[in-house]
């Protein structure tokens, strides 16, 4: 019987095409070692994602295929998750306790943005990231009612803030900060201070992703962030409806203009499924998302229906991921969830802590 060569089992491994990064793990850079004991191999996979509800699917796919070279008994594979930094637009540096900052943007209200920015966030927390969520939106804050969160926030110094925490979610809003019915009457510049605040004064800890719930449109407030704000990309929601989809381009091109990469487009309200007779039907028009997707070049990270059980769980304070996390919705935002993580995963690396700073000084 022939030796099995590291080439065979790398080129059977290279076969699989992994769904969420679209290529094959050994071009992505994810096998981190290969042991050959006779008949028995042992493959280390480690993913730049975290794929909780994926590895076991991914575990037995290699099996197989590494099982199926001659010479090969048994296939030992390990799947694990190491989440990085990524660069960040140039001028700015990533934060502290904080190793990327995703934002979740529309270009219009209406289209379910901060629906799907909480149960994004819950989705990568069940997929088994640390993560947090800011809400941004100062004039209609909607996450504390989502998150079924009341009370306000601890300060332990009296400078900063600790974030509230609500199914292994840490989170930030101005909404623990006043009472509900008060409406915020600021300018601009007040709202864009606030937020600023509220990032850099709470006291995040050790996140691998920072989900910010932008408040909808491309004005000042959206601008503004983008430029001060360390993201490493953003997530635009949109509807399937013509007017919706302007919107959201426009949202496409702010971040294009601010160098923030976009890693793909959330269609919400999709396809209506009749609770009654389970008639299909595209209210607002069909395949909107799929074709703007591929008008800017960027990924279609996933299409849900327009659900009253998504309402009524948000409502409620228990978003879908958690209230069903079996039911087909938080499945769709768990495929969501690792879509984004792994497009990001593939973005350029933050190296920046590794290095000293630099101090030039002139005696």
């Amino acid at each position: 019987m022939a030796d099995v060569s590291q080439l065979q089992v790398e080129t059977a491994i290279g076969e699989y095409i992994d769904p969420y990064l679209g290529k094959d793990l050994v071009s992505a850079k994810s096998i981190k070692g290969i042991e050959i004991d006779g008949g028995t191999v042992s493959v280390d996979v480690v993913l730049g994602y975290p794929a909780k509800g994926y590895r076991e699917d991914l575990a037995r796919a290699l099996k197989a295929k590494v099982e199926s070279i001659d010479g090969v008994d048994d296939a030992r594979i390990d799947v694990s998750s190491k989440i990085t930094a990524h660069t960040v637009q140039k001028n700015l540096k990533p934060l502290e306790n904080i190793k990327n900052i995703l934002v979740v943007a529309s270009g219009k209200g209406g289209v379910g943005k901060s629906t799907v920015a909480v149960n994004l966030a819950l989705a990568l927390s069940a997929e088994g990231a640390t993560v947090g969520i800011l809400d941004a939106d100062i004039y209609g804050p909607s996450q504390p009612r989502m998150l079924g969160i009341k009370g306000k926030p601890d300060s332990k110094d009296g400078k900063t803030l600790e974030p509230m925490n609500s199914y292994h979610l840490q989170s930030m809003s101005i909404g623990f900060l006043i009472e509900e019915e008060t409406p915020m009457i600021w300018r601009g510049p007040m709202v864009t201070q606030a937020l600023e605040q509220l990032l850099n004064d709470t006291q995040w800890k050790d996140l691998d992703y920072l989900v910010i719930d932008l408040p909808p449109g491309t004005g000042d407030t959206q601008l503004t962030l983008a430029q001060r704000v360390p993201v490493s990309g953003a997530v635009i929601v949109t509807t399937p409806q013509d007017i919706a989809l302007l919107d959201a381009r426009k949202g496409l091109k702010m971040f294009e203009k601010v160098e923030v990469p976009v890693l793909g487009i959330v269609e919400n309200m999709g396809l209506h499924i009749c609770s009654q007779c389970g008639h299909e039907e595209h209210i607002f028009g069909e395949g909107g998302g799929k074709r703007l997707a591929e008008q800017h070049d960027v990924e279609l990270l996933g299409s849900l229906p327009l659900d009253a059980g998504i309402q009524r769980d948000t409502d409620g304070g228990r978003p879908s991921v958690v209230a069903d996390p079996d039911g087909r919705i938080a499945q769709i935002f768990g495929e969501i969830a690792r879509r984004t993580a792994a497009k990001l995963s593939m973005q350029a690396k933050d190296f920046s802590d590794r290095f000293p700073n630099i101090v030039i000084q002139n005696n």
